[in-house]
């Protein structure tokens, strides 16, 4: 474990340097997250019976979003982990004592924590100082904002564990483009990150909302706007760490599958 923490410190440390990045991606993110505020604002204030929770919910899965969007955009591709894959730099790993699955899943999370780090403050104070109804409000009570706390974890894992999955089956394809594509599309429109899952047809969300997806953003937002409370935020972190439970079991057992039989040629 000792030398997975110190993976993890490392590639942590390295990415705190990417500062100027960070802030010009603030700035999308603060575009963003105004633009779909004041939308939502409008659509609220023309007929806010035909929504299915408080605008104040809404505004705050909105800001979380965007505060904690390297955390848990699936758009985020460890090119280093992708690449060693397709142009045979694995090998090098490989002759390393370090399992490779747990040596690129503390690497992949160190690199997002560190993003997350760079951006998330500025967002949050400018979110809580803002005017009604643009303005974040915080969980109602301590007990609910450990809920999330605990449950922004455990949705980091599962996003993780769902790339590592992704990274896996690049032993088996030519190029990584559209299994990327496919997990940005699918990703960010099943999460909630383009229409919070409480706005999905109920014929249909019952179903969104058992997916990974839903373990991923969209349960520490809606946790931390109260729109998910009480049991059923424990229901919520049960399925959320499930999911993580699979998806690692998964990962492993196709990464292990795929290292016994890959073959690098050159040298």
């Amino acid at each position: 474990m000792k030398k997975y923490l110190s993976i993890f410190r490392i590639h942590f440390i390295n990415t705190l340097q990417y500062r100027a990045a960070a802030a010009a991606g603030l700035s999308t993110q603060f575009a963003w997250g105004f633009m779909l505020t004041l939308s939502f604002g409008a659509f609220y204030r023309a007929n806010p019976a035909a929504f299915p929770m408080a605008l104040s919910d809404t505004v705050a899965i909105i800001w979380i979003q965007q505060a904690f969007l390297a955390l848990f955009a699936l758009w985020f591709w460890d090119d280093d982990i992708a690449d060693s894959i397709t142009d045979g730099g694995v090998v090098y790993d490989l002759v390393r004592p370090i399992g490779l699955y747990a040596k690129w899943f503390a690497a992949s999370a160190a690199k997002r924590c560190a993003r997350a780090v760079l951006r998330c403050m500025p967002i949050l104070i400018v979110a809580l100082i803002l005017p009604p109804p643009l303005r974040l409000i915080l969980p109602p009570s301590l007990a609910q904002f450990g809920l999330f706390i605990v449950s922004m974890i455990l949705g980091l894992g599962v996003v993780v564990s769902f790339q590592m999955l992704l990274y896996a089956t690049l032993f088996y394809t030519i190029s990584p483009m559209g299994i990327r594509l496919m997990a940005v599309v699918l990703g960010d429109f099943l999460s909630g990150g383009i229409i919070p899952l409480p706005f999905f047809p109920d014929s249909i969300r019952g179903i969104v909302e058992i997916l990974p997806f839903a373990s991923m953003i969209n349960a520490p937002a809606r946790i931390f706007s109260g729109n998910i409370a009480g049991f059923a935020a424990l229901q919520t972190m049960a399925l959320q760490a499930a999911w993580l439970l699979a998806l690692i079991i998964a990962g492993r057992a196709l990464s292990t599958r795929a290292l016994r039989r890959v073959i690098v040629q050159g040298g």
